[in-house]
């Protein structure tokens, strides 16, 4: 499973079309909006998570583009939610910059936001989804 944060800007001549509905029916994405402003007649902005099969993933933003919606990756991050880690160290074994590592001697597990290079491995690996992708605190509807 593949998964984006993407800034969706829908020109007024399209923002009408139910152009996400499609990557639904017709690519076989699923998304979650994480913020959106859409007004009748005017440009539309929309920031959502898009989830699916790699191929499908770019066959869904292509058709998104070619309907005249600028696509844009936004700016994001991995955070992981303390509640839920159980320190398992899952996610050390497959971080390749060692931003996931094991303090010792009391074995449990450091995240050094600095080193990480979002490469979402620690997300998949995480069982109990204690890793999250969030977008960055960048301004989306200020570009």
């Amino acid at each position: 499973m593949y998964s984006k944060i993407l800034i969706l800007r829908f020109p007024q001549e399209v923002v009408h079309k139910p152009l996400v509905c499609h990557l639904v029916r017709e690519y076989d994405l699923t998304f979650n909006i994480l913020n959106a402003e859409v007004l009748p007649r005017k440009e539309g902005v929309l920031v959502l998570e898009l989830y699916g099969e790699k191929k499908n993933f770019k066959e869904g933003v292509k058709y998104l583009e070619d309907n005249g919606v600028r696509v844009k990756n936004a700016g994001q991050e991995i955070r992981r939610d303390e509640k839920k880690c159980i320190h398992c160290g899952a996610c050390t074994a497959v971080c390749p910059t060692a931003a996931l590592y094991v303090r010792q001697p009391e074995m449990s597990i450091g995240f050094d936001q600095q080193k990480c290079s979002v490469c979402e491995l620690c997300v998949l690996a995480c069982p109990t989804r204690a890793m999250k992708i969030r977008p960055t605190n960048q301004m989306f509807f200020d570009e």
